[in-house]
């Protein structure tokens, strides 16, 4: 597959490119609405990394650097690596957490698996793991925790409720 254009617009990602139909139907990324496929930030970060795409921003091209701001590098490396282990994230926003987890083969027609919450190896805060962890367990998902430290090295821990 040759590279593609992939436009931001604000803060708004889309390619309407042939390439970008069959790459979100073969592997997940995007979003189609309008007949335009709308990626996320992470998503357009890894398709750039992967030197899928070449992102356009009115008459020049943005590469990888710019996009990634240093307060979200930790959030990417966790992205990228389930990513490489073929699960499917997408925004987390309305649960409160990085991102919601999704088994690649049940994607589209089941719910996401886990929801994700990113925390640096000392930074665990035990109200904010409560509150992800209830919301985890209302919407019948489970809580899956990527602690990151600081050689960016990741442990995943699945969070689930036991009745006793």
């Amino acid at each position: 597959m040759t590279k593609f254009e992939v436009y931001k617009v604000g803060n708004s990602f889309f390619s309407n490119k042939k390439e970008a139909i069959a790459l979100l139907e073969q592997r997940k990324f995007g979003e189609l609405r309008s007949g335009k496929v709308l990626y996320s930030l992470f998503e357009v970060l890894y398709l750039l990394d992967e030197g899928k795409i070449i992102v356009i921003f009115g008459k020049n091209k943005i590469d990888f650097d710019e996009l990634l701001k240093k307060d979200m590098k930790k959030k990417y490396v966790v992205f990228k690596d389930l990513r490489n282990k073929g699960y499917v994230l997408k925004e987390g926003l309305k649960f409160g957490v990085d991102f919601r987890v999704y088994e690649k083969d049940i994607y589209r027609e089941g719910h996401a698996k886990y929801l994700l919450y990113i925390v640096e190896k000392s930074s665990l805060d035990l109200r904010d793991f409560s509150a992800k962890s209830r919301i985890s367990h209302s919407t019948n998902k489970k809580l899956l925790l990527a602690v990151v430290d600081s050689e960016e090295d990741i442990t995943y821990f699945e969070v689930d409720w036991k009745k006793i």
